[in-house]
């Protein structure tokens, strides 16, 4: 390996934010030609290293070099231009523009003269290039707000990667796309790879970091433990050793639920009632306190927009959603319900990102903290430190701004404030997303908790393994219709599933 060319090198990294140390003196060198896998728990280092790289922030101490030249850019644009780009792992585009305004973003003079903008031309060049990437459904002229979360970050994929980029990185990104997104993605990948260019590739999913990379980096808390070679990846213990190494302890081997019973009490605790809405006809579901009904299908099936409903969020034409008896229209109402709600779109839905982590969790919780017109700070402080403790939130302390976490934090931090909470209805759209294994396992136990309680639990999730290990039973959609209701069993396999589902 060290006989091949060096394309990119840190040396001596740290970084600071404030009192947290994200990472301790980091060296490490990417070589052309290799898709370099970095794994680490939440906070352990690995999104900071490369946005430092990509230009989003500067190193505290230490040195880049990038071609053999000293690296520092001064922000995303400029590292773009230089050869590095970041897909992040949130959704990173411009609202209220096109999508070929998306695609050429700080890229305008291409097509300008005399101060004009040809858009006729930038138009044919954003279909070129989305009809390269094999995404032709999507259209320049489109306003980019008309596209869900996965075209979204498909058309951020468009931006990053042109001819010039050498190091392409890859956030987080998969956990926001399909397989067929998935597919276009790993394909990229590797034809990078294969013209000597090089992709660092960042993901909690061990799988596919161990069919997809040459080599892999585990951090824990801003120090790289080690690098595994493609003839350690290749070994039959290779996952759980990445996993002792990002912990530093076995997490044991319970995961998803053990027993195979599907299971509930009989009082239904949320019903929606033949609700129509948008492309969504007549869709009923019962809920029941103590149940946890898995909802998946492909992205683009309805399970999201369902979810959404549930919670009051989308104006429904006829139907209802039903909690004791009464009729839910508002996200307003099905709080005070008791009803908990984990947006896919954690940014923009999920949290308020220029708040502290303590703000984010009282949030909900604040009505039964009241006495009389008086919230005390102390009941305040102590409920948030219980959560910040219980999730193992990577911080500083309940003070620290929300913006500043890593994906990973910011999703516990979402879960967080419904367990505050204590609400008794959870509707779950992808709750674990961007989090770590170590973290998966506390999530999930802690769901197992929640059904034993009675609460009742709506899990949407583009991960089947996750569904068939946690749900009593399992709702399959396609083209915005139920296609097949699975019960939970030990004999349940994905491959039962995937043909409902395409």
């Amino acid at each position: 390996m060290e006989n091949r060319e060096v394309l990119f090198e840190v040396i001596h990294m740290h970084k600071a934010f404030g009192p947290t140390i994200a990472l301790k003196d980091v060296s490490l060198k990417l070589f052309r030609g290799e898709i370099r896998g970095l794994v680490g728990e939440n906070g352990s280092g690995k999104s900071t290293i490369m946005s430092i790289a990509a230009g989003m922030q500067p190193p505290s101490s230490g040195e880049m070099r990038f071609k053999g030249e000293p690296w520092s850019p001064a922000g995303m644009v400029q590292a773009q231009r230089g050869g590095i780009a970041m897909i992040l792992q949130e959704a990173n585009t411009i609202p209220g523009v096109s999508v070929a305004q998306n695609i050429f973003a700080g890229r305008e003079d291409e097509f300008s003269r005399f101060g004009m903008v040809n858009m006729k031309k930038m138009y044919q060049a954003a279909d070129r290039v989305l009809e390269k990437f094999g995404i032709a459904h999507i259209h320049s002229r489109d306003t980019i707000d008309k596209y869900n979360f996965e075209d979204r970050k498909l058309i951020e994929i468009t931006r990053c990667v042109n001819d010039d980029t050498e190091i392409l990185v890859v956030d987080e990104t998969t956990t926001a796309l399909s397989q067929q997104g998935r597919e276009i993605l790993y394909k990229l990948m590797h034809d990078m790879a294969e013209r000597g260019k090089s992709v660092v590739f960042i993901s909690h999913d061990i799988d596919e970091i161990l069919l997809h990379c040459d080599v892999v980096t585990v951090l824990r808390d801003g120090d790289i433990i080690d690098h595994l070679s493609r003839e350690a990846m290749n070994a039959p213990d290779a996952a759980k050793t990445i996993r002792y190494l990002m912990v530093g302890r076995d997490i044991g081997e319970k995961y998803y639920r053990e027993d195979f019973t599907p299971s509930c009490q009989e009082e239904v605790a949320l019903e929606l009632k033949n609700i129509s809405f948008g492309p969504i006809r007549d869709f009923s579901l019962q809920l029941h306190k103590g149940e946890i009904v898995g909802m998946g299908g492909l992205s683009g099936c309805g399970m999201h927009e369902i979810g959404r409903a549930a919670y009051g969020l989308e104006r429904l034409e006829q139907g209802g959603v039903i909690r004791n008896g009464k009729e839910i229209k508002s996200p307003l109402q099905a709080i005070q319900s008791g009803i908990g709600y984990i947006s896919k779109n954690r940014d923009t839905e999920a949290l308020i990102l220029n708040g502290s982590i303590g703000d984010n969790i009282v949030l909900p919780s604040l009505p039964s903290l009241e006495h009389g017109t008086f919230i005390s700070p102390g009941a305040e402080h102590k409920l948030a430190d219980r959560e910040i403790e219980a999730f193992r939130i990577k911080c500083g302390s309940r003070k620290q701004y929300v913006s500043t976490l890593s994906g990973g934090n910011k999703q516990k931090v979402s879960f967080a404030k419904w367990s505050a909470k204590g609400s008794d209805v959870l509707i779950m759209d992808c709750p674990t997303r961007g989090v770590d294994v170590g973290v998966k396992q506390a999530m999930y136990s802690l769901i197992e908790e929640m059904k034993a309680q009675g609460k009742a639990i709506l899990m949407i999730s583009e991960e089947l393994a996750e569904l068939i290990g946690m749900a009593d039973r399992l709702i399959i959609l396609k083209d915005f219709q139920v296609t097949k209701t699975f019960q939970r069993s030990p004999d349940l396999k994905e491959t039962d599933i995937i043909e409902y589902m395409v």
